[in-house]
C-alpha cells in the first residue's frame, strides 16, 4: 500500500508539542499542542527565544549547552528522554518530558533543533507525593 502522509498536518495534529528552534535559539515552529501545553499562541512564540518557556534559573546553563550543540553539531541527549522544569505563560511551573533532534544543512552544519515535548507535570507531582508519603511512613516505622 503506497500511502502519502502529509507530515505538516501530522505534526500540527499531534498530541505532543513540536517545537523547532534555529541556531540562535529562536522558535521557528510551534504546533497547536505547544500552544495548549505552554499557553503561548503560535504568533507569540514564533521568533521568540526559548527563554519563553525556560525558568530563569536554568536559562544560562541551557543557553551554554545549546550554543555548544550548535557549534559542534552534537548533543548528548539525542536518544534520551529528558525531564526538566518549564514555564507556562501564566508563570505556572511545568514538568516536561522531551526528546531532541539536531537538524543539519547540506554541509552538515547544525541549523536547528527539533523537540517533541509532553506535559509531564501530573506524573511528576504524583511521584513526588508518593516519595514524600514513603519517607513519612519510613519515619513512623523507626
Amino acid at each position: 500500500m503506497n500511502m502519502k502522509i502529509d507530515f505538516a498536518e501530522l505534526v500540527h495534529s499531534m498530541g505532543d508539542a513540536v517545537v523547532i528552534s534555529n541556531a540562535k535559539g529562536d522558535i521557528i515552529y510551534w504546533n497547536s499542542a505547544a500552544e495548549r501545553i505552554f499557553g503561548f499562541s503560535q504568533s507569540e512564540a514564533l521568533g521568540s527565544s526559548l527563554d519563553l518557556i525556560i525558568p530563569e534559573r536554568l536559562r544560562h546553563r541551557h543557553n551554554e549547552g545549546y550554543e555548544h550543540s550548535m557549534q559542534t553539531g552534537t548533543t548528548r541527549y539525542g536518544d534520551k528522554l529528558l525531564t526538566v522544569p518549564a514555564l507556562h505563560k501564566s508563570g505556572k511551573p511545568l514538568s516536561i518530558a522531551f526528546t531532541v533532534s539536531m537538524i543539519f544543512d547540506a554541509n552538515h552544519q547544525a541549523t536547528a533543533v527539533a523537540a517533541v515535548i509532553r506535559d509531564d507535570t501530573e506524573r511528576f507531582n504524583e511521584q513526588r507525593a508518593l516519595k514524600k508519603r514513603i519517607a513519612e511512613l519510613e519515619g513512623q516505622s523507626k
